[in-house]
Formats: C-alpha cells, structure tokens, sequence
C-alpha cells in the first residue's frame, strides 16, 4: 500500500485546485444556460445575442443574393425607364446591402462583452428599414410606367423582396417590420391612383400577402426560439451531467484517500496499541495467578481478573477490527491448503462445548464427514465457524438448542449451517446486522455486548472464497446462518493429473475422472 503523505491529507481537507476550478467553470455555464431558457428571447443578454447572430449569419450569406436580384430587377426596369435611373436604383439598392452587411460582419467580429442587446437591436431595425426602403424606391422608379406589366412587374418585385426579408429577419421582430412595412406602404402608394377594381384587389391581394409574411415571420421565430430552447436544454444536461461526474471524481478521489488514510491509522495504531496490551495481559496474567505472592487483599485479585478479561476482549476487537479493514481493502490474503470442513467444525464445536454446557445449550450435530476436502484458508474456515457458533450460543437462551450442519449442495459444493432457538433477528434489521458495527435491537437487549463485526468479517471472508453467506430469520423462531462453498473449491470435483510412463497399463495420458460426490442435501 502507497504512504499517505502530508499533501493527500491537505487535499482530502480542502479541495483539489484544478478540481475546484473546473467545478466553478462548469456551475458558471449552468447558471448562465439556465438563464437563457428562462428568458423569452426578448429580455435575456445571451438569449437575444444568440438569436441576433443567427440573424447576422442568414443576412451575411444572403447579401450577395439581394445585389444579384437587385441587378435583375434593375436590368428588366429598363423596359419601361432610362437606363441611367435604373443604374441610380440600383446603386443605392447596392448601398443599402452593403449598409447591412457590414453591421453583420462587425457584429460577429465583436467579443460577446461588447455586444450591447439594445444598441444591436436598433441597428439592425435600422438595417432592415433601409434596405426596406430601397427596395420601396422601385415604385418611384416605375412610377411614370402605365403599363399593365409594370405594374405587375413592380408587385412582384416587392412580393419576392418581402417574403425573403422576412425568413432572413425571422429571428428579430422588429427587424422584419423594418424590413416590409416600406414595402406595403409603397405598394399601397403605387396602386393608389387607380381606382379599378382589378387594382384594388391586387393591391389588397400585394399588400394582404405581405401581411402574411410577417405572420410567417413571427411563427419562424416561435419556431426559433423553441429550437434554441431545446438546444440549451440539451446543453444544460451535458453541462449538469460533467458537474456531476467531476463531483463524482472528486467524491471518489476522496474515498480512496481517506481509505489510505484509515489502513495506515489502523496499522499504526494495532502496533502502538498492542505493544502495551502484551504488557497488560502478561502483568495482569501474573498478578490474577499470584506468583509471587498472595494479595494482601482479596479484591485485587479480582481487580486483576478485570484487567485481564478487559484486555483480552480488546485485543480480540483490535484483531476483529484489522480483519475486517483488511478484507474491505481486498488485501486479506488467502494461504490456500487441502481442508476438511467437516473436521474443522467439529474441532470448534469441541472448543466450545464448555461454553454450551454452562447456558444448559445442546449443540446437535449433523456432520457428513466422508465429504472430500475443499481448497480453502484453514484459519479463515475456523475464524468464520467460530464466530457463527459463538454468535449462536450467545443468542440462545438457556435450554436452547443449536444445530449444525454440513453437507453437499445441489450443485456439487458444500455448505455450513447453523441454527440456533434464539429470539431471532427481525427481517427489516437484517441488513443493519450486516453492516460494519451494526447490532439489532433484540440483541442489545437479551444478549451481552459484542463489537458487531463477526458478521461483516464472516461475509468477507466467505466472499473472498467465492461463497455465499446468507441469513434467514424468524422472530420468536431463532436463526439460520448457511455458509456455501462453491463447487470449484471441492477437491474430488479436480480432475488428477497423470504422467505418460512408456510401457504402464491402462491409458496413459488421461486424467482420472472425477469422484462422484455423496448424497447430496440443499443449503436450505
């Protein structure tokens, strides 16, 4: 395991810098993305720069295409008026684009600190109208021309000039009423004179489809606005979602150092702490025996019997307590060998049938013992058998009984079992007796204490075997603790190697096939 140094306990205390910075950056575009989607488009900074750069961006690509159109329109007007007026018409067509064209540019060329909303809003309304009015001075060009295809020249002008003003400008209302409004005063003006009901009804067909395009305008716009909603949205979730992944490293980063920072405490402190506990347990040993002497008075002879047991049950909780951080830590380390399950639980029953025998508990086993070995850690099988059989005892009372038993599973590994007529343990406090120091309520009140690791440690080490450990309770019916082995752990279910030896009987070359288990019980 790597040292702990001084710098990864700072760390753990405060926060990582690059990490803190990174955290800052990040709420700092939520905030900010939040803020555009509560905004309307209209009231919000970032929303309605947002929506003037698309507008900026449609407007610059476009600018080209009006000069061409404006040289078209131009060119046919010669029909019906000097070439020289056209050419006039058309220049300042021309001026009017370039006007706009170069407030986009500047637009996109500016930082986004610099970018005043209400500035670029009027400038680019201004934009609009200019252009707007350009286009509106075809009608002053036309207006000597009398004849019918003038007329329906110049509305068509201003149709197709109107309807794609207002998809370029969709994204800024005001900008499109800039843009088209010029246009139907102007197709109103130029019709005026005729009284006709043919013109009346182009002219409220012209001017009516204009309307039209600044309805289609606003719904682009709604269209807009939503678009821009949902894209937000998604980069809101992308942004939350790194947050949380960078709280998640930070929170993980933490862990593992704090993890570091318990396993070299506990180290340190079972040294440090069972150097003295030797010392206690040996004095106290000497004086509770009185080697050199009987006490003076009988009650330190009790006095010394307290040391001793007080010091024994915490050098087992310093053991416990190390077992227990070491399996967390996956640095428990198995010393595998051939093991008999059945005689290792015998031999713990035997160790403590005294204990029984004094609370006036039978222990009734029901070992199957021509079960073959497992390959296991001896001292973890008898730490775990020794634990659930203490448990066991501990929580039955007198009269009581505890059964164990082993035997195969149905898939061919073995088991441990043991029950026992205690209290029981209530299913909801299952998990919590499962868990580091955890002790359910009948337990602290009808048993003596205990440190509320033996489980935890029993799972562990059963895990680390690739068993499972499971508990099934009742209450006011006792407990079933089964511990299962799997079968790759029985060492009749290996195959036996055999060397080729020229000239032997039989098949040289093959393995032997495996013994067939005894009869079989379910762990249930």
């Amino acid at each position: 395991m790597s040292e702990v140094t001084a710098e990864m306990i700072e760390r753990g205390r405060g926060p990582d810098p690059a990490a803190a910075a990174k955290r800052r950056r990040l709420a700092s575009q939520v905030r900010q993305t939040r803020e555009k989607l509560t905004s309307s488009g209209t009231g919000h900074r970032a929303f309605d720069l947002e929506l003037y750069k698309v507008f900026a961006k449609a407007r610059r690509r476009a600018a080209a295409q009006f000069v061409l159109l404006a040289g078209l329109v131009g060119t046919m007007a010669t029909l019906w008026v000097p070439p020289a007026h056209a050419a006039l018409w058309f220049a300042a067509v021309t001026l009017a684009a370039a006007v706009d064209w170069g407030l986009c540019t500047y637009f996109r060329s500016l930082p986004q600190s610099r970018k005043n909303v209400q500035e670029w809003l009027g400038r680019f309304v201004f934009g609009e109208a200019l252009q707007g009015c350009a286009w509106a001075s075809l009608v002053l060009l036309m207006i000597d021309a009398n004849a019918p295809a003038a007329r329906t020249f110049v509305l068509i002008s201003l149709l197709l000039v109107g309807a794609t003003s207002a998809m370029i400008a969709a994204t800024i209302p005001l900008a499109v009423y800039g843009a088209i409004l010029p246009l139907i005063v102007a197709t109103i003006g130029y019709m005026q004179p005729l009284h006709d009901n043919t013109t009346i009804c182009l002219t409220v067909l012209a001017a009516g489809s204009q309307a039209l395009f600044i309805a289609l305008a606003n719904r682009l716009y709604a269209t807009s606005l939503a678009s821009l909603s949902f894209r937000f949205e998604k980069e809101t979730l992308i942004v939350e979602l790194e947050q949380a992944k960078a709280n998640s490293d930070e929170a993980r980063r933490r862990a593992e150092e704090a993890n570091l920072a318990k396993s070299r405490f506990l180290a340190t402190m079972s040294h440090e702490l069972r150097t003295p506990l030797n010392a206690i347990l040996g004095f106290s040993e000497v004086m509770k025996g009185e080697l050199f002497g009987a006490h003076t008075v009988p009650a330190y002879r009790d006095y010394s019997n307290d040391i001793h047991s007080s010091g024994t049950h915490l050098l087992m909780l310093i053991n416990e307590i190390l077992d227990l951080s070491r399996v967390e830590a996956g640095r428990y380390e198995l010393r595998e060998e051939s093991v008999s399950l059945a005689y290792v639980v015998d031999d713990c029953r035997h160790l403590l049938a005294m204990r029984a025998k004094k609370r006036d508990i039978e222990l009734i086993d029901n070992l199957e013992r021509t079960l073959p070995r497992i390959w296991a850690d001896e001292r973890a099988v008898r730490q775990v058998t020794l634990n659930l059989l203490t448990n066991a005892i501990k929580f039955t009372p007198q009269g009581g009984s505890v059964t164990i038993k082993v035997g195969w599973t149905r898939s061919g590994g073995q088991y441990l079992s043991i029950r026992d007529t205690g209290p029981g343990i209530p299913e909801n406090e299952i998990p919590v007796v499962m868990s580091s120091f955890g002790r359910g309520t009948l337990a602290q009140k009808n048993a003596e204490e205990g440190s509320g690791l033996g489980l935890p440690i029993v799972k562990g080490l059963i895990e680390l075997h690739g068993g499972v450990f499971t508990i099934r309770s009742k209450v006011r019916e006792g407990t079933e603790v089964i511990v299962v082995f799997p079968p790759e752990r029985v060492m009749d279910a290996l195959p036996q190697l055999h060397f080729d030896l020229p000239g032997r009987p039989g098949k040289p070359g093959r393995s032997a096939k495996p013994a067939k288990p005894g009869r079989r019980h379910d762990a249930a």
